[in-house]
């Protein structure tokens, strides 16, 4: 499975650790990811989906807004 969010699209972003002595080694900035179950409003089905905690916030918000058309821009 890939580590990209399904609403944000946000993946891995690779970065240098530094040391004191200024050494750069090669590391991964992962995002906060996270298996959610999440009911499809036009369906009506569940999906299960790998999303951000930046993602919950923003399918949070679009529910509150009645913002149904926008599932088709989540990839599952």
């Amino acid at each position: 499975m890939s580590q990209i969010c399904a609403v944000t699209g946000k993946k891995p972003n690779v970065a240098n650790n530094v040391s004191h002595a200024n050494n750069k080694t090669k590391r991964r900035q992962m995002p906060n990811l996270q298996v959610r179950t999440v009911v499809n409003p036009e369906s009506g089905k569940s999906q299960r989906i790998l999303v951000s905690g930046r993602g919950l916030r923003t399918l949070k918000k679009w529910l509150a807004e009645g913002k149904y058309n926008v599932w088709a821009q989540i990839k599952t």
